[in-house]
């Protein structure tokens, strides 16, 4: 065989070895006696309490193993949580839409876990609105047709452009499925003809894809415009991992639940306590315990130990191999790859809690708004890496548009946000973590003041007499209550170079050590990481005993 051929084959098998888990087979896989007897000896103990450690730790419960879930903050979900202010607000902390499966007619069905049926998730009124200088679009739930009919008329030329990008989605999903039904058992020889649309896109960026299909440049930006979402300019960004869930938001719908993401991350919880599992709060891990290369538990700011028979990191890639584990020098290759990854960006928020209703006095009946200054992604991704807030891309949730009782009666809560870079914070780090933050507050609050006078002139006038609670997020927000390296939201940036085939495993070089989150397969955003939590389990009971 020539080495072409070889060449082709391995490509074809890291592309299956990319494909992320649609479905679950809780049939296939063994059932643990729940029988540890000591109180610090566990099946698995989980790092963090973010949707993958609690999807990972609610997979292992369920099975009738004992699984550990230790969280350093004082509530769970890592994300995936909400705080409440005075005046009866309470703040989404990352949740904007997520898609989720129907049962008789309701949207509960969390991926996984058919058995939690008190999370119930209601449709966006739109998908989402996209804000142009030329444009105004506002694009249907579960409508893809109206959809193409949409941009079509303001694009009429390009109207084969659109139909032809629509169907290489569909086609990427098509793909999946038929690859998912089939076991992962394909013939490899007739790969490209079986599966054409996965082959042609895996080595291809989400920009590569779309420059096949459209020309206008306007146009390109308008059909990217869920790209803040992936962290990522379609000219960076892997075309599989934008595809893939941007057309099951189009044919499926966005959704979010009511009682919050809380209520996710709660149910979890419940479910892994009801079957004998632990989930403790405010309990740090500071070091992973190994043995030759070998995870046997871990030990906890207070000097505790905990023993299992695997360790899962739900915490970032960086803090588990870098303060974690004392193994530089056996993972000094390991280590050399991470290095080549690009951490992806933080954020910064502004919560606010509205005293009058505001959105409805403007007539304003979208959920979700993403705000544009111009037409190059390029241009909008680097402003966001410098925290350029005058030029930054904004978007804006109003979510008393999907449910009554989302805020308090006859008030809004608003949720301000933008994609942001680490650099720009750094010199704030060393005072903030000292307590010392009075230039820091300084500057997010100047941040803060340009972002509301930007929407205020935009789309809510009044806005900054509206206020009557206002709390800031900033990416040292984010790293002082995730401990995520840099703040980062979305792990590792979805390059080519880290995504689908190539992202980074679940299994590590440490025996009995995995992975699970944002940081491994198969990505960030909530389907993501309960995906990943039960991806991971999935392999290490390929191997348990």
């Amino acid at each position: 065989m020539s080495n072409k051929n070889f060449e082709r084959r391995d490509f074809i098998k890291s592309i299956l070895a990319g494909i992320p888990m649609i479905a679950i087979d809780w049939s296939s896989f063994p059932m643990g006696l729940n029988a540890m007897t000591k109180s610090n000896q566990f099946d698995a103990v989980i790092i963090g309490s973010g949707l993958g450690g609690l999807s990972c730790a609610a997979a292992f419960a369920r099975q009738g193993f004992k699984p550990l879930v230790l969280e350093q903050h004082n509530r769970p979900g890592g994300y995936a949580t909400t705080f409440r202010r005075p005046g009866g607000f309470v703040f989404d902390v990352s949740l904007h839409s997520t898609a989720v499966g129907e049962r008789n007619g309701i949207h509960n069905l969390i991926p996984g876990f058919p058995e939690i049926t008190d999370v119930e998730f209601l449709p966006h009124p739109n998908l989402y609105r996209v804000i142009y200088p030329d444009y105004d679009i506002r694009v249907p739930q579960r409508n893809i047709k109206e959809y193409i009919s949409i941009l079509s008329g303001h694009f009429p030329e390009e109207q084969e452009g659109i139909k032809g990008i629509i169907d290489d989605m569909q086609g990427i999903s098509g793909d999946i499925r038929k690859i998912s039904n089939a076991g992962g058992k394909v013939d490899m020889s007739q790969f490209p003809v079986d599966f054409p649309y996965l082959f042609k896109s895996y080595s291809n960026t989400w920009g590569d894809m779309v420059d096949e299909r459209i020309k206008n440049p306007k146009l390109k930006a308008i059909i990217s415009a869920q790209w803040g979402y992936y962290g990522l300019p379609p000219s960076l960004l892997s075309s599989y991992y934008y595809a893939l869930p941007a057309i099951g938001y189009l044919s499926r719908g966005g959704y979010y639940p009511r009682g919050k993401s809380q209520k996710i991350s709660n149910a979890l919880v419940q479910y892994i306590k009801e079957r004998g599992g632990e989930v403790m709060l405010k309990t740090k891990v500071e070091k992973i315990l190994t043995k030759e290369q070998t995870a046997y538990g871990v030990k906890t700011d207070k000097g505790e130990e905990f023993t299992g028979k695997v360790v899962i990191s739900n915490a970032n890639a960086y803090d588990t191999f870098q303060k974690m584990l004392n193994e530089e020098e056996y993972l000094s290759d390991y280590l050399k790859k991470l290095d080549e990854f690009n951490v992806s960006l933080s954020s910064f928020q502004i919560f606010l809690g509205l005293k009058d209703d505001l959105v409805g006095a403007a007539g304003i009946t979208d959920s979700e708004i993403f705000y544009e200054t111009g037409y190059d992604m390029d241009e909008s991704y680097h402003a966001a890496k410098k925290a350029d807030v005058d030029n930054c891309g904004i978007g804006l949730t109003l979510y008393d548009n999907i449910y009554k009782g989302y805020s308090p009666q006859g008030k809004n809560t608003l949720n301000i946000l933008t994609l942001q870079g680490y650099s720009h914070w750094e010199k704030f780090e060393s005072d903030y973590f000292s307590g010392s933050k009075t230039a820091y507050k300084r500057e997010k609050e100047r941040m803060a003041d340009i972002l509301i006078k930007r929407i205020e002139k935009s789309l809510l006038p009044g806005l900054s007499e509206a206020i009557e609670v206002k709390e800031i997020g900033t990416p040292l927000t984010n790293v002082r209550y995730t401990s995520n390296y840099r703040g980062a939201i979305y792990g590792w940036d979805q390059t080519l170079n880290n995504s689908g085939q190539n992202r980074l495993p679940h299994h590590t070089p440490i025996k009995n050590l995995y992975l699970s989150g944002a940081w491994t397969k198969p990505g960030h955003g909530y389907g993501g990481v309960l995906w990943s939590g039960l991806e991971c389990f999935g392999e290490i009971m390929q191997n348990y005993n």
